[in-house]
């Protein structure tokens, strides 16, 4: 018998034994995998972003999926405690550009291992290579659980902690949503966010841009009225079956629910190669800079403006000779090439599978769920945390923070209710 049992060992549940068994609880981690952290050693690119330093209203809208519902648990466990509880077990943080808080050393492996050994010095039992069955429960409560081998443990309290669908080789195969179900609690529509994007656009079948990446440009999604929905600057990447990079990983949630909202059909989306200009004073910049050069061929003119293959690209489609000089331009054909260079228009039809997604969109719903603790409001000595919930957020830190404040959370009222019974 325990007190207190977490099922699954990626950064909610690490985060959430530690958190309980630090209230003097028997807890046991119960990991299908063989071994723990896997999602935690690949995450931040090896380096593992273990939190943001932002404010959390910042934090707060870069977590479009109910991030609001992450005010309650940071009132009793924030991001600046989580870099208090690292550099606590002796990991050193640094930050970089927009908050991003990683071990000075830039190993995940070193997060890892703090968080196992402090495991060990707070006597938390952990089962690996022993995947959960199902949930025990009466109609009054929780009351153990049952590995595919038939072995049954029992505890007065459960952290449901095994993670969405997305990058299911770290073990997060949507487990959890039936057990969840079973319990009495809503699983809205799972859908993959931060996704590359599908598009069948000929330049993209050709593979004409593969490889072609585009610093600091706005891409926007527009809905079917021509309504922007989302936009976001940052880097992007043409691929050879549409587009990724980080803005477009942005977008991706936004075009994936558009598509579901007008039947499946292509999504609209733009690209700003020069952020902060429009069409028009895209143009006077054109046309100034060959005033300033008017015996130049126009791709030296404008080679400075964006990235060479981009420029020839966008020079074709405005029906431009890359060789002709200024003087010899039409300069309606200068208005469709700035017209391109701030709202290249394309569409996409779809995003890649949610197991290629990063982060799972969907989950158990956080009506169900007691924002102060984590608690089930339909089972007692049920909690969840991490991303089986229904919160998501862009990649930078955020979902890993909602990973490790929700698991806090839910370990330590998991502790102080198994307390009491």
């Amino acid at each position: 018998m325990y007190d207190v049992i977490i099922i699954g060992g990626g950064p909610s549940g690490l985060m959430a034994s530690i958190a309980a068994a630090s209230n003097g609880q028997q807890v046991l981690l119960i990991e299908k995998g063989k071994k723990l952290g896997k999602k935690l050693i690949i995450s931040g690119g090896g380096r593992c972003n273990v939190t943001n330093r932002l404010p959390l209203e910042e934090i707060v809208k870069h977590i479009p999926g109910n991030g609001r519902f992450l005010y309650s648990p940071f009132s009793v466990f924030n991001n600046e405690d989580i870099i208090n509880f690292f550099e606590g077990l002796g990991v050193a943080l640094k930050e970089e550009d927009h908050g991003r808080m990683f071990p000075v050393s830039d190993r995940a492996q070193d997060v890892a291992e703090a968080m196992f050994k402090e495991m060990d010095r707070l006597n938390v039992k952990v089962m690996l290579d022993s995947p959960v069955k199902k949930l025990l429960m009466t109609d009054e409560k929780i009351t153990g659980v049952r590995l595919h081998s038939g072995e049954e443990f029992t505890a007065k309290a459960i952290v449901v902690a095994v993670g969405g669908k997305a990058v299911p080789q770290t073990g997060s195969t949507g487990d959890g949503y039936p057990w969840a179900e079973k319990a009495g609690h809503t699983v809205t529509d799972l859908y993959p966010t931060e996704v590359p994007l599908l598009s069948k656009e000929p330049f993209i079948v050709s593979r004409e841009l593969q490889g072609l990446a585009l610093r600091d440009a706005a891409v926007s999604v527009y809905n079917k009225k021509g309504k922007v929905l989302v936009t976001h600057q940052m880097d992007m990447l043409f691929t050879h079956f549409g587009l990724s990079g980080p803005a477009v990983l942005r977008c991706s949630q936004y075009v994936v629910k558009e598509m579901k909202k007008n039947g499946g059909e292509p999504v609209e989306m733009r690209i700003n190669t020069l952020p902060g200009e429009n069409a028009e004073s895209a143009f006077q910049m054109l046309v100034k800079m060959m005033k300033d050069e008017p015996k130049k061929a126009v791709k030296n003119v404008w080679k400075s403006i964006t990235q060479e293959r981009w420029l020839l690209f966008l020079l074709a489609r405005a029906g431009i000779d890359p060789q002709a000089v200024g003087a010899e331009l039409a300069s309606d054909k200068v208005r469709v090439l700035a017209q391109q260079l701030t709202a290249f228009s394309m569409l996409v039809n779809g995003s890649q599978p949610i197991e290629k997604a990063f982060v799972t969109g969907g989950g158990v719903s956080i009506k169900e769920i007691e924002p102060k603790t984590m608690a089930s409001r339909k089972k007692p000595g049920l909690y969840f945390c991490g991303e089986i919930l229904d919160i998501h957020g862009y990649t930078g830190g955020y979902n890993i923070t909602s990973a490790l404040v929700t698991g806090n959370v839910a370990g330590q009222s998991a502790a102080a209710f198994a307390k009491t019974t």
